[in-house]
Protein backbone atom coordinates (compact mmCIF):
# COMPACT_ATOMS: atom_id res chain seq x y z
CA UNK A 1 0.00 0.00 0.00
CA UNK A 2 1.31 3.23 -0.55
CA UNK A 3 0.55 4.48 2.99
CA UNK A 4 2.42 1.68 4.27
CA UNK A 5 5.18 2.73 1.67
CA UNK A 6 5.29 6.55 2.53
CA UNK A 7 5.28 5.31 6.39
CA UNK A 8 8.36 3.38 6.15
CA UNK A 9 10.39 5.15 3.87
CA UNK A 10 9.38 8.74 3.96
CA UNK A 11 10.75 10.10 7.49
CA UNK A 12 13.09 13.42 6.48
CA UNK A 13 12.60 16.55 4.81
CA UNK A 14 10.51 16.85 2.46
CA UNK A 15 9.49 13.86 2.21
CA UNK A 16 8.24 13.28 6.28
CA UNK A 17 5.99 16.37 5.33
CA UNK A 18 4.39 15.01 2.66
CA UNK A 19 3.36 12.31 5.30
CA UNK A 20 2.39 14.74 7.79
CA UNK A 21 0.38 16.54 5.27
CA UNK A 22 -1.30 13.89 4.26
CA UNK A 23 -2.13 12.64 8.25
CA UNK A 24 -3.11 15.81 8.70
CA UNK A 25 -5.27 15.84 5.88
CA UNK A 26 -7.26 12.91 6.66
CA UNK A 27 -7.65 13.98 10.71
CA UNK A 28 -9.39 16.69 9.45
CA UNK A 29 -11.60 14.78 7.47
CA UNK A 30 -12.61 12.26 10.25
CA UNK A 31 -13.21 15.85 12.55
CA UNK A 32 -16.15 16.16 9.84
CA UNK A 33 -14.50 19.47 8.20
CA UNK A 34 -14.10 19.54 4.34
CA UNK A 35 -11.09 20.56 2.25
CA UNK A 36 -10.64 23.21 -0.22
CA UNK A 37 -7.75 22.43 -2.97
CA UNK A 38 -6.23 24.94 -5.13
CA UNK A 39 -4.19 24.67 -8.77
CA UNK A 40 -1.90 26.47 -10.09
CA UNK A 41 0.49 25.41 -13.47
CA UNK A 42 -0.34 22.90 -15.53
CA UNK A 43 -1.68 20.29 -13.26
CA UNK A 44 -4.48 19.32 -15.71
CA UNK A 45 -1.73 18.42 -18.46
CA UNK A 46 0.23 16.71 -16.08
CA UNK A 47 -3.06 14.45 -16.00
CA UNK A 48 -3.03 15.21 -12.12
CA UNK A 49 -7.22 13.90 -12.41
CA UNK A 50 -6.32 10.21 -12.60
CA UNK A 51 -5.54 10.75 -8.47
CA UNK A 52 -7.88 13.75 -7.94
CA UNK A 53 -11.12 13.14 -9.75
CA UNK A 54 -11.33 9.90 -7.28
CA UNK A 55 -10.17 12.24 -4.34
CA UNK A 56 -13.20 14.41 -5.45
CA UNK A 57 -16.08 11.28 -5.94
CA UNK A 58 -15.08 10.18 -2.17
CA UNK A 59 -15.54 13.53 -1.01
CA UNK A 60 -12.16 14.31 0.16
CA UNK A 61 -12.57 17.55 -1.62
CA UNK A 62 -15.30 20.08 -1.81
CA UNK A 63 -14.26 22.90 -3.66
CA UNK A 64 -11.57 23.57 -5.96
CA UNK A 65 -10.22 26.92 -7.32
CA UNK A 66 -7.74 27.04 -10.46
CA UNK A 67 -6.46 28.80 -12.66
CA UNK A 68 -8.08 29.19 -16.20
CA UNK A 69 -5.62 26.67 -18.04
CA UNK A 70 -6.21 24.25 -15.37
CA UNK A 71 -10.18 24.53 -16.30
CA UNK A 72 -9.65 24.12 -19.75
CA UNK A 73 -6.39 21.48 -20.47
CA UNK A 74 -8.34 18.96 -18.73
CA UNK A 75 -11.13 18.99 -20.94
CA UNK A 76 -8.88 19.55 -23.50
CA UNK A 77 -7.17 16.31 -22.25
CA UNK A 78 -10.55 14.34 -22.54
CA UNK A 79 -11.08 15.07 -26.36
CA UNK A 80 -7.94 14.94 -27.54
CA UNK A 81 -5.84 13.26 -25.82
CA UNK A 82 -4.75 10.73 -28.55
CA UNK A 83 -3.13 13.46 -30.58
CA UNK A 84 -0.99 14.79 -27.84
CA UNK A 85 2.57 14.66 -28.66
CA UNK A 86 5.27 13.57 -25.85
CA UNK A 87 8.72 15.36 -25.77
CA UNK A 88 10.99 13.88 -23.63
CA UNK A 89 13.94 15.84 -24.96
CA UNK A 90 12.34 19.12 -24.21
CA UNK A 91 15.04 20.69 -22.72
CA UNK A 92 17.43 20.16 -25.40
CA UNK A 93 14.90 21.58 -28.10
CA UNK A 94 16.14 24.38 -30.17
CA UNK A 95 14.13 27.57 -31.07
CA UNK A 96 13.88 26.25 -34.99
CA UNK A 97 12.28 22.96 -33.27
CA UNK A 98 10.00 25.33 -31.12
CA UNK A 99 8.85 27.35 -34.30
CA UNK A 100 8.12 23.92 -35.99
CA UNK A 101 5.82 22.80 -33.24
CA UNK A 102 4.00 26.08 -33.98
CA UNK A 103 3.73 25.71 -37.55
CA UNK A 104 2.23 22.25 -36.87
CA UNK A 105 -0.59 23.83 -33.96
CA UNK A 106 1.51 21.60 -31.33
CA UNK A 107 1.38 24.10 -28.27
CA UNK A 108 4.14 22.90 -25.64
CA UNK A 109 4.03 22.75 -21.97
CA UNK A 110 7.15 21.66 -20.80
CA UNK A 111 7.27 18.07 -22.60
CA UNK A 112 3.45 17.74 -23.73
CA UNK A 113 2.40 19.17 -27.03
CA UNK A 114 -1.54 19.96 -26.84
CA UNK A 115 -3.04 19.85 -30.49
CA UNK A 116 -4.64 23.10 -31.27
CA UNK A 117 -7.09 22.54 -34.07
CA UNK A 118 -8.14 19.12 -31.78
CA UNK A 119 -8.40 20.29 -28.55
CA UNK A 120 -8.62 24.13 -28.49
CA UNK A 121 -10.55 24.66 -31.28
CA UNK A 122 -12.38 21.87 -31.13
CA UNK A 123 -14.08 22.99 -26.95
CA UNK A 124 -14.14 26.95 -28.65
CA UNK A 125 -16.89 25.96 -31.69
CA UNK A 126 -18.58 24.06 -29.00
CA UNK A 127 -18.88 27.07 -26.24
CA UNK A 128 -19.14 29.16 -28.76
CA UNK A 129 -23.01 27.92 -29.00
CA UNK A 130 -23.36 28.02 -25.41
CA UNK A 131 -22.02 31.29 -25.16
CA UNK A 132 -24.31 32.73 -28.11
CA UNK A 133 -27.36 31.14 -26.27
CA UNK A 134 -26.46 33.11 -22.88
CA UNK A 135 -26.14 36.21 -24.88
CA UNK A 136 -29.08 36.15 -26.63
CA UNK A 137 -31.22 35.25 -23.36
CA UNK A 138 -29.01 37.95 -21.24
CA UNK A 139 -27.87 35.41 -19.14
CA UNK A 140 -24.32 35.36 -17.41
CA UNK A 141 -22.21 32.19 -15.69
CA UNK A 142 -18.85 31.72 -14.52
CA UNK A 143 -16.46 29.71 -16.43
CA UNK A 144 -17.14 26.10 -15.13
CA UNK A 145 -20.81 26.56 -15.67
CA UNK A 146 -20.41 26.66 -19.23
CA UNK A 147 -18.12 23.87 -19.01
CA UNK A 148 -20.95 21.74 -16.69
CA UNK A 149 -23.40 23.07 -19.28
CA UNK A 150 -21.16 21.33 -21.87
CA UNK A 151 -20.70 17.78 -19.99
CA UNK A 152 -24.51 17.99 -19.62
CA UNK A 153 -24.90 18.21 -23.23
CA UNK A 154 -23.54 15.15 -24.31
CA UNK A 155 -22.11 16.63 -27.22
CA UNK A 156 -18.56 15.96 -26.40
CA UNK A 157 -19.51 12.37 -24.97
CA UNK A 158 -18.50 10.14 -28.51
CA UNK A 159 -15.13 12.75 -28.28
CA UNK A 160 -13.84 10.93 -25.35
CA UNK A 161 -10.06 9.77 -25.54
CA UNK A 162 -9.39 8.73 -22.15
CA UNK A 163 -11.78 7.24 -18.89
CA UNK A 164 -13.64 9.99 -18.30
CA UNK A 165 -13.10 8.97 -14.40
CA UNK A 166 -9.65 10.25 -15.52
CA UNK A 167 -10.88 13.72 -15.70
CA UNK A 168 -10.67 15.79 -12.40
CA UNK A 169 -13.62 18.42 -14.00
CA UNK A 170 -16.03 15.23 -14.91
CA UNK A 171 -15.59 14.48 -11.41
CA UNK A 172 -16.18 17.91 -10.33
CA UNK A 173 -19.04 17.93 -12.49
CA UNK A 174 -20.99 14.96 -10.92
CA UNK A 175 -20.98 16.09 -7.63
CA UNK A 176 -21.43 19.17 -8.45
CA UNK A 177 -18.94 21.10 -6.50
CA UNK A 178 -18.04 24.71 -7.66
CA UNK A 179 -14.73 25.89 -9.49
CA UNK A 180 -13.33 28.62 -9.07
CA UNK A 181 -11.33 29.87 -11.86
CA UNK A 182 -10.11 33.85 -10.77
CA UNK A 183 -8.41 35.58 -14.00
CA UNK A 184 -9.90 33.66 -16.33
CA UNK A 185 -9.21 35.93 -18.90
CA UNK A 186 -5.56 34.52 -18.81
CA UNK A 187 -6.37 31.16 -20.80
CA UNK A 188 -7.18 30.02 -24.60
CA UNK A 189 -10.77 29.90 -24.16
CA UNK A 190 -10.98 33.49 -22.10
CA UNK A 191 -8.94 34.86 -25.10
CA UNK A 192 -11.18 33.30 -27.56
CA UNK A 193 -14.42 34.84 -26.20
CA UNK A 194 -12.62 38.37 -26.95
CA UNK A 195 -11.84 37.89 -30.16
CA UNK A 196 -15.85 37.06 -30.35
CA UNK A 197 -17.06 39.77 -28.73
CA UNK A 198 -14.33 42.31 -30.84
CA UNK A 199 -15.60 40.64 -33.66
CA UNK A 200 -19.08 41.08 -32.62
CA UNK A 201 -20.36 37.38 -32.78
CA UNK A 202 -21.10 37.89 -28.85
CA UNK A 203 -22.20 41.35 -27.92
CA UNK A 204 -20.69 41.26 -24.34
CA UNK A 205 -18.10 40.54 -22.22
CA UNK A 206 -20.27 39.80 -19.12
CA UNK A 207 -21.45 36.52 -20.57
CA UNK A 208 -19.29 35.33 -18.60
CA UNK A 209 -19.23 36.26 -14.91
CA UNK A 210 -16.31 38.76 -13.55
CA UNK A 211 -13.83 38.43 -11.23
CA UNK A 212 -15.17 40.70 -8.82
CA UNK A 213 -17.98 38.50 -8.80
CA UNK A 214 -16.36 35.70 -8.25
CA UNK A 215 -15.74 36.86 -4.96
CA UNK A 216 -19.13 37.27 -3.58
CA UNK A 217 -19.86 34.00 -4.84
CA UNK A 218 -16.93 32.53 -2.50
CA UNK A 219 -17.31 34.88 0.23
CA UNK A 220 -21.33 33.35 0.62
CA UNK A 221 -20.14 30.06 -0.29
CA UNK A 222 -17.40 30.01 2.50
CA UNK A 223 -20.38 31.59 5.06
CA UNK A 224 -22.22 28.84 3.91
CA UNK A 225 -20.21 25.82 4.01
CA UNK A 226 -18.33 26.34 7.19
CA UNK A 227 -21.16 27.17 9.55
CA UNK A 228 -21.35 23.63 10.88
CA UNK A 229 -17.41 22.63 10.24
CA UNK A 230 -14.21 23.97 9.73
CA UNK A 231 -12.65 24.57 5.99
CA UNK A 232 -9.10 23.00 4.94
CA UNK A 233 -6.80 24.79 2.64
CA UNK A 234 -4.63 22.30 0.48
CA UNK A 235 -2.25 24.26 -2.17
CA UNK A 236 -1.09 23.18 -5.28
CA UNK A 237 1.27 25.90 -6.66
CA UNK A 238 0.99 29.58 -6.40
CA UNK A 239 -0.43 32.45 -8.02
CA UNK A 240 -3.62 33.31 -8.01
CA UNK A 241 -5.23 29.95 -7.53
CA UNK A 242 -3.92 30.48 -4.35
CA UNK A 243 -4.45 33.91 -3.59
CA UNK A 244 -7.49 34.64 -4.51
CA UNK A 245 -9.62 31.89 -2.06
CA UNK A 246 -7.82 32.50 0.74
CA UNK A 247 -8.17 35.97 0.83
CA UNK A 248 -12.29 35.18 1.87
CA UNK A 249 -11.36 35.02 5.71
CA UNK A 250 -9.69 38.60 5.95
CA UNK A 251 -12.51 39.84 3.62
CA UNK A 252 -14.93 38.43 5.78
CA UNK A 253 -13.69 39.29 9.28
CA UNK A 254 -11.89 42.98 8.45
CA UNK A 255 -14.30 44.18 5.58
CA UNK A 256 -17.54 43.03 6.05
CA UNK A 257 -16.62 42.96 10.43
CA UNK A 258 -18.24 39.89 10.27
CA UNK A 259 -17.46 36.52 12.36
CA UNK A 260 -16.53 33.33 10.81
CA UNK A 261 -13.60 30.58 11.01
CA UNK A 262 -10.40 31.02 9.84
CA UNK A 263 -9.08 28.43 7.60
CA UNK A 264 -8.36 25.41 9.93
CA UNK A 265 -5.66 23.67 8.29
CA UNK A 266 -3.20 24.38 5.54
CA UNK A 267 -0.97 22.98 3.33
CA UNK A 268 1.41 23.86 0.07
CA UNK A 269 3.29 22.26 -2.16
CA UNK A 270 5.14 24.56 -3.90
CA UNK A 271 8.69 24.90 -6.11
CA UNK A 272 8.94 28.51 -5.10
CA UNK A 273 11.44 29.11 -2.22
CA UNK A 274 10.60 32.11 0.02
CA UNK A 275 12.68 35.58 -0.98
CA UNK A 276 12.26 39.06 -0.48
CA UNK A 277 8.48 39.93 -1.99
CA UNK A 278 8.18 36.40 -3.11
CA UNK A 279 4.30 35.63 -1.99
CA UNK A 280 4.05 32.38 -3.58
CA UNK A 281 6.59 31.17 -1.69
CA UNK A 282 5.22 32.54 1.46
CA UNK A 283 5.56 31.01 4.62
CA UNK A 284 2.29 29.55 6.46
CA UNK A 285 2.95 31.63 9.48
CA UNK A 286 3.22 34.78 7.34
CA UNK A 287 -0.26 34.27 6.49
CA UNK A 288 -0.98 34.58 10.23
CA UNK A 289 -0.58 38.16 10.08
CA UNK A 290 -2.77 38.62 7.15
CA UNK A 291 -5.75 36.98 9.19
CA UNK A 292 -6.15 33.66 7.48
CA UNK A 293 -4.36 31.09 9.40
CA UNK A 294 -4.15 30.72 13.56
CA UNK A 295 -1.53 30.05 15.63
CA UNK A 296 -2.64 26.48 16.25
CA UNK A 297 -3.62 25.82 11.88
CA UNK A 298 -2.09 22.85 11.13
CA UNK A 299 0.72 24.35 8.46
CA UNK A 300 2.94 22.23 5.68
CA UNK A 301 4.87 23.52 3.41
CA UNK A 302 6.19 20.64 1.05
CA UNK A 303 8.90 22.38 -1.40
CA UNK A 304 9.11 19.60 -4.37
CA UNK A 305 7.77 18.90 -7.75
CA UNK A 306 3.57 19.13 -7.54
CA UNK A 307 3.56 16.20 -9.96
CA UNK A 308 5.11 13.31 -8.22
CA UNK A 309 3.84 14.77 -4.41
CA UNK A 310 0.16 15.52 -4.99
CA UNK A 311 -0.61 11.83 -6.20
CA UNK A 312 1.56 10.49 -3.46
CA UNK A 313 -0.63 12.60 -0.72
CA UNK A 314 -4.03 12.24 -2.79
CA UNK A 315 -3.47 7.85 -2.79
CA UNK A 316 -2.75 8.28 0.86
CA UNK A 317 -5.39 10.07 1.69
CA UNK A 318 -7.79 7.54 -0.46
CA UNK A 319 -6.13 4.76 2.16
CA UNK A 320 -4.28 3.02 -1.23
Amino acid sequence: MIREFMNRNFRHFNAAVCVQAAEGWVKHLESGNKMFLTMAGAMSTAELGISLAEMIRQDKVHAICCTGANLEEDIFNLVAHAKYKRLPDYRSLKPEEEKALFESGMNRVTDTCIPEEEAMRKIERHLLKLWKAADQSGQSFFPYEFIYQLIESQELKDSYEIDPRDSWVMAAWQKQIPIFVPGWEDSTLGNFLVSEVIKGNISRLNVVRSGLELMVFIVNWYKENTRDFSMGFFQIGGGIAGDFPICVVPLIHQDLKEDCKLWSYFAQISDCTTSYGSYSGALPSEKISWGKLDTDTPSYVIESDASIVAPLIFNYVLGQ
